[in-house]
């Protein structure tokens, strides 16, 4: 092996380990980019599911005022009331 032939060896690691050294760098950012991005949807999701919970609440809340409604005999009142709206000639529900 030439002296000649080893700067050239040289020169070509040399090439290499910096496109190697890009490379990698290239990737780090790539990888930090991922890491941001999943960081991001992963509040979003949090804040979707607190929005969920809350309306969840709200309707079970509903729910309770409309089976203690049914429940404590006030259903029967209601529907009583709606019977005597109704117009004399139409029929009334029972």
């Amino acid at each position: 092996m030439s002296f000649g032939d080893f700067m050239g060896l040289t020169a070509v690691m040399g090439a290499v380990i910096a496109v190697v050294a890009i490379l990698a760098g290239v990737y780090k950012r790539r990888l930090a980019f991922l890491e941001r991005k999943l960081e991001i949807a992963a509040g979003q999701t949090a804040e979707k599911a607190a929005q969920y919970a809350t309306h969840n609440a709200e309707i079970e809340n509903r729910l309770r005022v409309l089976e203690t409604i049914i429940t404590d005999g006030a259903w029967d009142t209601a529907r009583q009331i709606e019977t005597l709206r109704a117009a004399p000639g139409e029929p009334r529900a029972n």
